[in-house]
């Protein structure tokens, strides 16, 4: 990263570390600037953010709503990491750009919506060249009049945030809080609300309005998804059969995928090679494959609209399982194959878990490792054999890895799936290398399958079904993968 050369100096600083520049510079550097137009048009899916805010709008007649996307956050002194709009936010704007805040004030029958958000830093200004922000250090940014025109929002200049914030009575106001400290403070949780219900009741009803996606949002998910699977090929393309390879070389061959087809990882990807695999969310990465191991590999790429895939294969690092990885895959598998047959619409959730979780349980006792009867480790007062499968069988997925997080129980983890509804499946069985409760010769066998499925009139499909599942076709799969050889993203 460039750092700006410090100079004699006469002017004012704009920021803490830029340099003093003499008035010649200064005078030089504001004239002889071209300035070229952008061509904008409306986004295509413009129309389903209004659509969006619209049924927002009906849930809240009569009250202000606040949405903010977040601030950047600081690296390491003045580096930041790479902005990743607030979900709820773009969710219902699509603008991608730090700082930012919808405001949705109540208008005749609805509301009319308006984004606060930060003009381009021209060359109308010093602060084009002068500022970290400036557009000679991070290029073109769009009027407010573009992003107007490209989301098909109002919007207004951030200078005028402060006053609209003001202007909002909590009595009649709700906030999604968390994300933006100074709009928090600025729009105080309404006092005579000891639990401020009213602002948890506006982040329960985005989640709920993102539990059925629209086509444009499964053509999303979609094209993460077909991402994922070539990043899982380039990563099965360039893993050796017969030497060790660093997990973070292997994190690192999916990240290029990721930054290439995408906007980058959805989440922190998962690379377990050996006992690895039996840390649900081991993201440091740092092991060595082993022939004769097991590689889990949990990985999604975000599309550049920040819809997200979550994948998760397990695959026999030298290419065949031995004969206990096998029988431990065919009972994930058949589970995670049972849970996926149960999923249409009408089904409860806790019905796909429970099935899910009685075929592992099966399998566990075939093991010889239940202490009990399948039923009765079954049964609510007892559920010991989750000391193998920890985890539930999937959530929700969407512009978020874990999506509609905010949803009420009623409406996703105790109701029933609806027809929209895209959601994982995602089994495992993990045997820790200090379980003295299992065979030595299982220790340190962790294994989980995950698909990303959407609910169907009729039934479901595998939005990732383009990477194999059973044991035998995951072998043939790897095979393949070996002998097409290593590729680079286009």
């Amino acid at each position: 990263m460039a750092e700006q050369a410090a100079t004699p100096a006469s002017a004012p600083k704009t920021e803490s570390h830029d340099p003093d520049f003499p008035e010649a510079f200064l005078q030089f550097m504001r004239d002889g600037w071209r300035e070229d137009a952008l061509e904008v048009v409306t986004r295509p899916e413009a129309p389903n953010y209004a659509k969006r805010r619209a049924a927002l709008s009906d849930a809240f007649p009569g009250e202000t709503l606040i949405i903010p996307t977040g601030n950047e956050k600081v690296r390491a002194n003045d580096t930041d990491y790479n902005f990743r709009p607030g979900s709820d936010y773009v969710y219902l704007t699509g603008d991608a750009d730090p700082d930012g805040v919808l405001v949705m004030r109540p208008s005749g029958s609805g509301h009319d919506a308006v984004l606060y958000t930060h003009d381009r830093n021209s060359k109308d200004t010093d602060g084009f060249f002068r500022s970290r922000n400036g557009e000679l250090w991070v290029g073109r940014r769009h009027t407010l009049a573009e992003r107007s025109t490209e989301l098909g929002i109002d919007t207004a200049p951030y200078q005028l945030l402060g006053q609209a914030l003001a202007d909002s009575a909590p009595a009649r106001t709700r906030v999604l809080r968390g994300l933006d400290p100074a709009v928090d403070r600025t729009v105080l949780a309404y006092e005579a609300d000891p639990t401020v219900r009213r602002d948890r009741a506006l982040a329960a009803v985005i989640s709920e309005l993102k539990l059925v996606k629209d086509e444009w949002e499964i053509a999303q998910l979609q094209e993460a998804i077909d991402a994922t699977v070539r990043g899982f090929e380039d990563v099965a393309r360039v893993l050796p059969a017969d030497r060790g390879v660093k997990e973070r070389l292997l994190e690192g061959i999916f990240g290029l995928r990721a930054r290439t087809d995408g906007n980058d990882v959805g989440y922190g990807s998962i690379v377990g090679a050996g006992a690895h695999a039996t840390i649900l969310h081991w993201v440091r990465n740092t092991g060595i494959t082993k022939p004769g191991e097991l590689l889990l590999m949990d990985m999604g790429v975000e599309a550049r609209s920040f819809y997200t895939a979550d994948v998760t294969r397990t695959i026999p690092v030298n290419g065949t399982f031995t004969p206990l990885q096998r029988q431990v895959y065919d009972i994930v598998h058949a589970s995670q194959q049972a849970g996926m047959d149960a999923v249409k619409p009408g089904v409860a959730y806790q019905d796909i878990h429970l099935t899910c979780m009685r075929v592992l349980a099966e399998g566990l006792h075939d093991l010889g490792l239940l202490p009990v009867s399948v039923d009765e480790a079954m049964s609510e007062d007892s559920t010991v054999y989750r000391r193998w499968t920890l985890h539930g069988f999937g959530h929700m997925l969407g512009i978020d890895v874990h999506d509609c997080s905010a949803a009420r129980k009623e409406l996703y983890r105790d109701g029933t799936l609806q027809e929209g509804y895209v959601l994982t499946v995602e089994p495992g069985l993990y045997f820790q290398t200090e379980d003295d409760l299992v065979p030595e010769e299982l220790r340190g066998i962790g294994i989980r399958i995950e698909d990303d499925v959407l609910v169907t009139a009729d039934g479901h499909r595998n939005l990732s079904a383009g990477l194999p599942r059973s044991s035998s076709d995951v072998e043939s799969w790897l095979t393949s993968q070996r002998e097409a050889g290593p590729r680079l993203p286009e």
